[in-house]
């Protein structure tokens, strides 16, 4: 891992009051002190304590946006409000859109710091029809096949052109990001979520976005050098989500997600605790808690979405009341994918073809989970290589292994309501030095003609 170090910003402080003010939204008073401040050099706006509402705020070079404690910071529920368009790229796909409450492009050494709260607009109404939720992205992605990114425009003008939902804070294209102490509530869609960044350190964050289908936590994508630390999430989507683009717009861009630290978190609920979903590589996760997440630790992928994971380790988690502990899922839903999320036919192998290898996890425990594994490969690329050691579990069913090669749990104890291990097409399986607690005796479900070499040791 590299050396994480927070960027460096000038000692000129500007305060900015709200009495200063004659709109009732400040953006263009933000904004334009940002600009002001960036090209004298730098240096650190404050805001003053109270309540602010605004547009879309752009951040540039050498600028820490302060917020103190007892700031509340209430974005514009006006569609308008965050144009002309900006690139961005959503759901995998570059385009032209709405961005972010907050964005930053192509810019050096840009901060979000203090304690304050930043609110987002309610999904209701006149906006809930502008900002539609568009979960999977079928018809963005299929009008976008082919077609310049330059025009691939969502600016709301027409329900072909609907404003995508935007960020709480989207960096692009930087290099130097730094974000401490802030609380989130209320964002339209995943919040801080850098993109083709470089040196992003994110520390002390508090988000809480139940009941936000869209609402995921911290967002990694095709950015090197994270370290995220001492950060509470309630998500209503994934809480710590690391990923590149997919399918051929990601394999155009060419940008993985690597060198990524996780460390001190804590999530609450959300569909994953740390989810991985391609492109990924030197991920090192360690003394984490995800207490309610539906899944603890997860990766995501699907046949044509390219890229995958490899060299990602875990260690010192806390894994409670998961519905799937460890949870590995190649082929991806049926809704998002379509038939290539059936496991046969077997396909044959493309550039596309997305690989998972070399996952690590040690001194974990799983508490109450409903699986303790759920490891799904793809035929033609199984997952590989994986070890599980010192694991203390209690599920009510036990692993199951489907399309994986190499997969060793070591030096654990499991209590269980199940009594029966699955294994299809699945080989190289080793249990060693673990100790099972079962209601019955144990039974090996071994279906698939490429399904061998299941050891158990002591």
């Amino acid at each position: 891992m590299p050396e994480f170090r927070k960027p460096v910003f000038p000692d000129t402080i500007v305060c900015l009051s709200i009495a200063s003010i004659q709109d009732s939204l400040q953006t263009i008073y933000i904004n334009s002190q940002i600009i002001a401040l960036s090209e004298a050099g730098g240096g650190t706006i404050s805001l003053e304590e109270g309540k602010w509402q605004t547009g879309r705020i752009e951040l540039k070079s050498n600028i820490n946006l302060h917020f103190p404690e007892k700031i509340e910071i209430y974005f514009s529920n006006r569609p308008e409000d965050y144009l002309p368009v900006v690139f961005t790229r959503y759901e995998d796909e570059e385009c032209l859109s709405s961005g972010a409450f907050i964005y930053a492009n192509n810019q050096k050494n840009v901060a979000l710091t203090g304690c304050g709260k930043l609110i987002g607009p309610e999904l209701s109404g006149k906006l809930f029809n502008t900002f539609r939720e568009q979960f999977n992205n079928k018809a963005i992605r299929k009008k976008d096949a082919g077609v310049p990114v330059e025009e691939r425009i969502y600016d709301g003008s027409s329900l072909d052109a609907t404003m995508l939902l935007l960020n709480i804070f989207l960096p692009i294209n930087c290099e130097g990001v730094f974000v401490e102490g802030i609380r989130i509530e209320g964002s339209l869609a995943w919040n801080t979520a850098p993109i083709y960044c470089a040196n992003v350190i994110i520390r002390g964050v508090n988000i809480y976005l139940v009941g936000v289908p869209a609402g995921g936590g911290i967002n990694i994508e095709s950015t090197k050098n994270v370290l995220i630390e001492f950060s509470t999430l309630a998500s209503g989507d994934d809480c710590f989500t690391i990923k590149v683009g997919s399918g051929e717009d990601g394999a155009r861009v060419n940008k993985s997600s690597e060198n990524i630290v996780i460390r001190y978190c804590l999530a609450l609920t959300g569909d994953g605790g740390v989810t991985t979903a391609g492109g990924i590589k030197n991920v090192y996760v360690h003394d984490c808690v995800f207490s309610g997440t539906t899944r603890g630790l997860r990766s995501k992928t699907g046949r044509e979405r390219g890229e995958g994971g490899d060299s990602l380790f875990y260690e010192r988690i806390r894994i409670r009341n998961a519905t799937k502990a460890l949870n590995w899922d190649m082929l991806g839903s049926t809704y998002v994918m379509g038939e290539l999320a059936e496991r046969s036919p077997i396909r044959r192998k493309t550039p596309l073809t997305p690989s998972y290898s070399n996952i690590h996890i040690k001194d974990i425990v799983v508490e109450n989970a409903g699986k303790f594994i759920c490891a799904s490969g793809i035929p033609e690329s199984p997952l590989v290589n994986v070890t599980v050691e010192n694991a203390i579990v209690s599920c009510n069913k036990l692993p199951e292994f489907t399309d994986v090669d190499s997969f060793s749990i070591r030096n654990s104890s499991i209590i269980s309501q199940d009594s029966i291990m699955t294994f299809i097409d699945a080989r190289n399986i080793t249990f060693e030095n673990v100790k099972m607690t079962l209601l019955h005796k144990l039974c090996l479900n071994k279906r698939g003609p490429l399904t061998t070499n299941i050891i158990i040791k002591k």
